[in-house]
């Protein structure tokens, strides 16, 4: 009996052996950045802006990140942010209780991003007003979600459309043994610029041969014969990691709100990861020199046993992830400031 089952144990160990592939893999030798394949004929700036154009008309609910949940710490200090031009304060309770509002005090308009929290409480350092998250005489609070990874604020006047109880918060990697990290940059750019900007996936190889190369774009958003659209950038890419050394998948882009692009891996080493590209306005619209805050929320999944090591150490693993993710929106960013100083003297193309 002991023979046969220590058979049948070697024998499905040696099936888990055979099945197991490595995470990276030897790229062979092929055409150089000069040397790959033009994607501009591809990349036509009418398929671009249709996107754009149902993205934008897709409903947001009023709802805009403002940034990572692991910022608003419970009783720690308060944050602060502009939105569209309006001034907003976030805190958390002892118990870790969510609260935004005005980041103007309602007694003199002191800045309460410099506040202090006290028992759950936000105290204004200029005279000692404190703000239990209620509303006060002069303050309301808005509307504040914290899905996880990203806290989101809802702002009706600035939004100007139909509120939404909840953001669209997209579909992420079941919670567990997962990564994520959350990393903001601001360009001088309005969020459609941004947004533009990952909806044109055949940059990738050509502006970052850095991370990506084979890059393929698979199936773009056409419209079908009855009008409807398959919404959907599919791309075959191999990430780089090191030389010669690449993460080949299968990754769709989405715009499932005007101010947000999901990247989500389909097939391939860390399928259901997600990179979330939020584009939130710092200033109010129509601003001569606007600004935008790129929250990037990279939630990286695995299914192999060494992932919970990977999950465990995510405190060390959020900085790398963070620098890369800088790295992209650094030259992304150039050009996102580029196509909105186009648009906005007119030179843009088409």
């Amino acid at each position: 009996m002991s023979d046969r089952v220590n058979g049948e144990r070697t024998g499905k160990e040696r099936a888990g052996r055979a099945r197991w592939t490595p995470p990276l893999r030897r790229r062979r030798s092929g055409p150089g950045w000069s040397g790959q394949e033009p994607t501009w004929r591809a990349a036509r700036p009418g398929l671009i802006a249709n996107a754009l154009k149902r993205a934008g008309a897709r409903p947001s609910g009023n709802w805009f990140v403002v940034g990572a949940s692991r910022d608003v710490r419970a009783g720690g200090p308060p944050r602060g942010r502009t939105v569209g031009g309006v001034e907003v304060v976030l805190w958390r309770s002892d118990t870790g209780e969510l609260h935004a509002g005005p980041g103007a005090c309602p007694h003199l308009g002191a800045p309460l991003r410099s506040g202090v929290v006290v028992c759950g409480e936000l105290v204004c350092r200029w005279h000692g007003l404190a703000l239990d998250g209620a509303p006060f005489p002069g303050w309301e609070p808005f509307p504040v979600h914290d899905d996880g990874v990203l806290v989101w604020v809802r702002l009706d006047a600035v939004g100007g459309e139909e509120p939404l109880e909840r953001p669209v918060v997209p579909v992420r990697p079941a919670p567990g043994r997962i990564v994520d990290a959350v990393h903001t940059a601001v360009g001088r750019c309005e969020p459609q610029d941004v947004v533009a900007n990952r909806l044109d996936p055949w940059h990738g190889a050509w502006f970052h041969p850095y991370s990506f190369v084979d890059l393929k774009v698979a199936q773009a958003p056409e419209a079908g014969s009855g009008g409807e659209v398959d919404d959907r950038f599919v791309v075959e890419v191999s990430f780089r990691v090191a030389g010669r050394l690449v993460v080949p998948v299968r990754a769709e882009f989405t715009a499932p709100e005007p101010r947000t692009v999901v990247m989500r891996i389909a097939e391939g080493e860390g399928a259901t990861s997600v990179v979330e590209t939020h584009a939130t306005p710092l200033t109010a619209e129509g601003a001569a020199r606007p600004r935008t805050a790129v929250v990037e929320a990279v939630v990286a999944a695995s299914d192999r046993r060494g992932f919970a090591l990977a999950s465990a150490a995510a405190p060390l693993l959020r900085p790398l992830i963070r620098r890369a993710s800088g790295r992209l929106w650094r030259d992304d960013l150039a050009y996102a400031e580029r196509r909105w100083e186009l648009r906005s003297t007119g030179r843009f193309p088409g």
